[in-house]
């Protein structure tokens, strides 16, 4: 049995995508629903981009070579993987079976494209895109990291227009104008999520039972 196979016949968990261009807040609003909210379980991609200042092997990232990828590829052991800025990035298929197995919610952290393909894996998978307020909102949060050149930064803003033509493709789109409102936002779509007929079907049934 598959993990689509698997999802589709407990009901008892969610797989959650979210997307938006690199600079949008998608980090920040990431870490505040992680802190609030119990029973879900956050994605850690692998990567062969070397690691930024600050960043932890297993925490942000697994930071692997490009041999380690080819093995995991030649193995099926991706979901998804895509390639970005010449540097690979891939969701483990073993992760996502084991969390689905526990019963947990599962948060990915995906570019459109890798939101694409998880979706034609799970296509009961919920997407959810945060976007900037405009390009120029975007633009200043770039430069205000301090982690690009300003070419860099022309290149994360004219790939940040493709992302954002893929919004069709989503369930829920978030506008990150206002922090505060966002993340009310994102939490709502996850809690939303769990009282849905699906997830609360059986609960009903046995109460029913009851009676």
């Amino acid at each position: 049995m598959n993990v689509a196979e698997k999802k589709l016949t407990d009901g008892n968990s969610d797989i959650f995508v979210i997307s938006a261009p690199s600079g949008a807040g998608k980090s920040t609003l990431i870490k505040r629903l992680l802190d609030c909210i119990d029973g879900l379980s956050f994605s850690v991609s692998y990567t062969t981009r070397p690691p930024r200042a600050g960043e932890i092997d297993g925490r942000e990232y697994f930071f692997i070579d490009d041999a380690a990828f080819d093995a995991m590829l030649a193995k099926d052991g991706f979901v998804e993987w895509v390639q970005v800025y010449q540097r690979r990035y891939g969701t483990s298929r073993a992760w996502i079976q084991s969390q689905v197995d526990s019963g947990l919610d599962v948060l990915l952290d995906l570019e459109t494209a890798g939101a694409r393909r998880v979706k034609e894996m799970f296509p009961e998978a919920i997407l959810i895109f945060v976007a900037p307020p405009s390009a120029k909102a975007l633009a200043d949060r770039l430069k205000g990291r301090g982690n690009d050149a300003d070419e860099q930064i022309f290149l994360r803003l004219q790939y940040a227009k493709h992302e954002m033509e893929q919004w069709k493709r989503y369930d829920y789109l978030i506008i990150n104008d206002d922090l505060e409102a966002a993340f009310e936002s994102f939490k709502s779509i996850l809690i939303s999520a769990r009282a849905s007929r699906s997830r609360m079907a059986r609960s009903v049934r046995m109460a029913l039972d009851t009676f």
